[in-house]
């Protein structure tokens, strides 16, 4: 292609994708995702822009748009919608840079949309290698892309780190970022742009990975450093010093089988003044820290805060949160960089309030912990003391073969959900989960190679002890005081939302009942509440177009716990079709997703020539390898597989053990299960199929 047909065709894309954003003019020096340091560092100048997933380089997820305020909300409407042709959830905070809107959906597709009108400029979806789909916990979601020097980094399900050109969505480059693709290792978080890379995690701590970080060039994709999260057993050399310290801190008898986990599957941030990189860590793995590492130790860096220097990948500083995890306590949460006042002095602070419980306040440069108190009901640590930075455990907390109770639950006092600090009332706005808990290892201690390694069972309470109540809340905490000022109850238990708060003196969240309210700032009274008809569990986000403010949320459920809209809400009865919701002051009414059509009959199931020992078989296969998946209700999101028509009963072994519909995102399993294996699962689930048929049949019979 000569150089002037290709300048033309460049000139003609250039031309064709302003005019789709009201531009009339092309002008070389307009770039598409034009996101630099010095931008991020004037974010705050520039409120019409939404440039990181928490809105600036201090990811704190607050807009100081006021257009939108306490006194005009009820105002607000529906302004414009796109429906991203997916049913998993969306975890993702929109970025808009110079009027495109990029956000990325299930499994790390990505969408750039014009941010006035919602018209789609392009999409990206990346082929993902399906057997993904068996090492994913809590859903195929995606929380994130990063925009900086015209082009968008997304992550994928399978752990592929894409770079797309911001004006057309082409790839540039791509990274394999997985290590050994015969663990459980997937990733779902966001890339971090940190001075001349871009960052990755992974998940997988609830199978059998070992947690570390990726730094690629922002330009070429190379890999630049590796930063582990968790040492390597004895006799194998350390990639690292940091690492060598943190070897000390695990038994020699550790299971490194299991890999230790401390995944990096949340948010990162970075801080450009002082160059350095924030990295949370997730669980230990497995769960229970006597299985772990026999003999007791911390287990560095299992929940803890690292502070990372970006140009080399060296440790700078580390907090560990939760020493000896044994509670499922990743310290995954969002971190907020900001600058508060404390004792007369003003401090660069890093704010977190991770699972485990307790709202922490750090010099960001030196890693001294400030401040440290429970912001919901703790049961597994008694306080934390700020002399030694240590937790004072619970030794009631702690689970082996007989069972205990904590509190919170594994669930988290606050997890991946945003958080949102807004410097005008000196408060954070965060999604919180009360109640408590019962673990105790299992007999099993087993390696399963790429599946679910946890090694514990939810066991009843200790005899005599009363169970915390379960409820989740939207609450605003004063870091300075170390209290609630205010929360106000959700929906539903697990109901935790991502926020967002401006300058308008609001606080925005969606809700698992399909409902987007507004709250007052200082109060919690709701200002406006609009019915969507789509539940929703991802943060808002703000941004204005030529002096119109627009809020913007994605919605459609999914991630750990409720895979689906609850059944016991009117937004249950829509589907979870996954649509980004964007309103202004004098929309219209929000339109309602289609009603989902009647269930349909559970048909004959074939019959049943299988023995009462190998159903069972298959029941304890389906469970262990099946339900994180199928949940088998009409509804559920993946297949009911209860109601299979003979076509499918017939090719049970194609699909299964041939991979027959990896393309659609059910892979093969033959490397897992063996053909008896298989036989028995399609045992359990006939039976089960002729229980839902005679309960349909007897109901028919009334």
């Amino acid at each position: 292609m000569s150089r002037r047909l290709h300048r033309a065709r460049t000139a003609a894309r250039c031309l064709a994708m302003f005019a789709a954003l009201g531009i009339t003019t092309c002008l070389g020096q307009v770039k598409f995702g034009a996101v630099d340091q010095a931008r991020l560092l004037a974010a705050d100048l520039q409120p019409d822009q939404w440039l990181t997933t928490g809105g600036g380089f201090g990811e704190t997820h607050y807009s100081g748009l006021q257009a939108i305020n306490a006194s005009n909300v009820a105002h607000l409407g529906y302004a414009w919608g796109f429906e991203t042709g997916t049913q998993r959830g969306l975890e993702a905070t929109p970025i808009v840079v110079d009027g495109v809107m990029y956000t990325s959906g299930v499994a790390g597709r990505v969408y750039a949309l014009n941010a006035a009108t919602g018209q789609l400029l392009w999409r990206f979806e990346p082929k993902i290698d399906p057997r993904v789909y068996r090492s994913v916990c809590c859903d195929s979601v995606n929380r994130g892309v990063a925009a900086w020097q015209g082009r968008i980094y997304v992550a994928a399900l399978d752990g592929v780190l894409y770079a797309l050109d911001a004006a057309s969505g082409k790839a540039v480059w791509s990274a394999d970022t997985i290590i050994d693709r015969s663990r459980g290792y997937a990733s779902t978080g966001a890339p971090q742009v940190a001075d001349k890379v871009v960052v990755i995690g992974n998940a997988g701590g609830e199978y059998d990975t070992r947690g570390y970080i990726s730094a690629y060039d922002l330009r070429t994709g190379r890999l630049a450093w590796r930063f582990f999260t968790v040492p390597r057993g004895p006799g194998q050399p350390q990639e690292s010093a940091a690492l060598k310290k943190a070897a000390k801190t695990w038994a020699r008898n550790s299971r490194w089988d299991i890999g230790g986990g401390g995944n990096v599957w949340g948010d990162m941030a970075y801080d450009p003044r002082l160059e350095l990189l924030y990295v949370a860590t997730g669980n230990g793995a497995p769960y229970g820290h006597t299985r772990r590492s026999p003999g007791g130790g911390d287990n560095l860096f299992v929940a803890s805060v690292l502070a990372i220097h970006p140009d080399s990948g060296r440790l700078a500083w580390y907090y560990q949160e939760t020493p000896g995890d044994q509670w499922d306590y990743d310290s995954d949460a969002p971190m907020v960089l900001t600058t508060l006042k404390i004792k007369g002095r003003a401090r660069n602070v890093l704010l977190h309030a991770p699972k485990n419980g307790f709202f922490y306040i750090f010099d960001r440069e030196t890693g001294q912990l400030l401040s440290a108190k429970a912001y919901v009901p703790v049961t597994w640590a008694r306080g934390v003391d700020l002399n030694t930075g240590r937790p004072r455990k619970n030794p009631l907390a702690a689970y082996g073969a007989k069972p205990a109770s904590f509190a919170p639950g594994n669930w988290g006092g606050h997890d991946w959900n945003a958080m949102a600090f807004d410097p005008q009332t000196q408060l954070v706005y965060l999604p919180t989960t009360t109640g408590d808990l019962t673990f105790e290892n299992t007999a099993d201690a087993t390696l399963h190679r790429g599946l679910l390694n946890m090694e514990i069972e939810v066991a009843a309470p200790p005899s005599g002890a009363a169970p915390a109540a379960q409820a989740s809340y939207l609450s605003a905490w004063d870091p300075i005081a170390q209290r609630r000022v205010w929360q106000v109850p959700t929906a539903q238990f697990w109901d935790r939302a991502g926020v967002l708060a401006t300058a308008g003196g609001l606080v925005f969240q969606g809700s698992a009942d399909g409902h987007f309210r507004a709250f007052d700032a200082r109060t919690g009274k709701v200002l406006d509440d609009i019915d969507t008809g789509t539940s929703m569990v991802a943060a808002p986000m703000s941004y204005s177009i030529q002096g119109v403010q627009y809020v913007a949320i994605m919605a459609a459920w999914g991630g750990a716990g409720w895979w689906i809209p609850n059944p016991a809400f009117a937004a249950f009865n829509y589907g979870n079709e996954g649509r980004i919701l964007v309103f202004r002051l004098g929309g219209r009414r929000t339109p309602m997703p289609r009603p989902l059509p009647p269930i349909e009959t559970v048909p004959v199931p074939p019959p049943q020539t299988a023995s009462a020992t190998e159903v069972a078989r298959g029941e304890a296969l389906f469970d262990s390898d099946c339900a994180v998946c199928h949940i088998n209700l009409p509804r559920g999101g993946t297949p009911d597989l209860t109601r299979l028509p003979a076509a499918i009963h017939a090719s049970f072994d194609k699909i299964v053990l041939g991979g027959l519909l990896k393309d659609d995102g059910m892979p093969q399993w033959d490397d897992v299960l063996s053909r008896d294996d298989a036989h028995a699962i399609h045992a359990y689930l006939i039976k089960a199929s002729w229980e839902a048929y005679r309960a349909q049949q007897k109901t028919k019979a009334k």
